[in-house]
């Protein structure tokens, strides 16, 4: 057992408090990761806010990345000082989801304890991460090998925001080359849909937020046309850039107007693919007649629906091509002691992703 400093979240919608607490020693194939860098994701508030319930005691934080520390017994294909992305997918291998190829909806209620206080008290590892802390201890399922061209930084954000945008384009809603997609919100997670469109060779990339800011960098990662969703009727605005309706409508902020409105966007045949988490209890409503005329559908997408051991490599290759953009991701590097103003910082909506940064 080893101590460490973490952001422990003691009370849901209060800031978080820096404290030393113990970390167990890696168990069966489990790793150990000192990390350097873990980006703040709007997961981590909204579960920190207590939108989707949860156990506190807490350490919350999941796209991490960092150095192998220590390796349980049974641990392959990863040694001490091996730089990893750690992410919160842990999967099985062996559920009928894992066996099918879809390790993002592991079956498999996973154990997850390695966190306990100064007084014994147990911490929940929320999300099988708990990156906001010196240490963690994952499952080895949870961790890529990277190589030592990228940065710690931009490496976090391989752990979610980026699989979970490009994986929304290139497996959730399979685009080819010269379709038509219409992204909605261009936060982290949907500039990298609009990377992912850009990469998967769409014709016409649309951009839908709230500030001309905004639509301006999307334009930098790709996006070929920007409309204002305070527009009246967006979509038609979209359709007019495209000629027609989107292929594929990607849903990247928990907005239920963003919801309410994307079939609107859709061409036939066309689908939307729900990737933003609204609070749970929100509804949205929708007309079926029209999505069933016009051979429309909706799926939602978890993790840009990855294979970690797959994709992850393939995306660090682009990166290093110079053909996905991770360190222009990075808003701002803040100490672990400035978590709580990195927080406010990213509730403003302008970063596009904040990282902590360890020594």
């Amino acid at each position: 057992m080893t101590q460490i400093k973490a952001a422990v979240a003691r009370e849901f919608g209060a800031p978080l408090t820096i404290e030393t607490i113990n970390i167990a020693d890696p168990q069966m194939g489990e790793v150990e990761v000192t990390l350097k860098a873990c980006a703040i994701c709007h997961s981590d508030i909204s579960y920190m806010d207590g939108a989707w319930g949860g156990t506190l005691p807490a350490v919350y934080g999941h796209e991490a990345a960092g150095y192998v520390s220590a390796v349980g017994a049974g641990v392959r294909g990863v040694a001490v000082d091996d730089p990893v992305v750690v992410t919160l997918i842990r999967a099985c291998g062996t559920c009928p989801s894992c066996a099918s190829g879809k390790p993002v909806a592991c079956e498999t209620d996973h154990a997850s304890g390695p966190l306990t206080d100064a007084h014994g008290v147990p911490v929940h590892q929320a999300m099988y991460t708990g990156g906001f802390a010196e240490k963690v201890v994952v499952d080895q399922s949870q961790i890529v090998k990277l190589s030592d061209g990228i940065a710690m930084e931009s490496a976090s954000l391989l752990a979610c925001g980026v699989i979970t945008g490009v994986g929304a384009v290139v497996n959730a809603a399979q685009l080819r080359a010269g379709q038509d997609v219409v992204v909605i919100g261009t936060g982290g997670v949907g500039l990298n849909a609009i990377q992912g469109a850009r990469i998967a060779g769409a014709r016409r990339i649309i951009a839908v937020d709230m500030t001309e800011e905004k639509l301006a960098i999307a334009r930098e990662f790709g996006a070929t046309d920007g409309i204002l969703a305070t527009a009246e009727k967006p979509w038609r605005l979209a359709k007019a850039a495209m000629g027609r309706g989107a292929d594929a409508v990607i849903v990247t902020v928990g907005a239920i107007p963003a919801y309410d409105t994307a079939p609107q966007y859709l061409a036939n045949g066309g689908k939307v693919i729900m990737v933003g988490m609204p609070h749970s209890g929100a509804m949205s409503t929708y007309e079926p007649v029209m999505l069933a005329a016009t051979g429309q559908g909706m799926v939602g997408s978890k993790m840009g629906d990855v294979v970690i051991a797959r994709d992850i490599p393939w995306m660090v290759d682009l990166y290093e091509q110079g053909r996905l953009k991770l360190d222009e991701l990075v808003s701002g590097r803040w100490s672990l002691e400035q978590i709580n103003e990195a927080i406010a910082d990213t509730r403003t909506g302008s970063a596009k992703r904040n990282v902590i940064v360890f020594d």
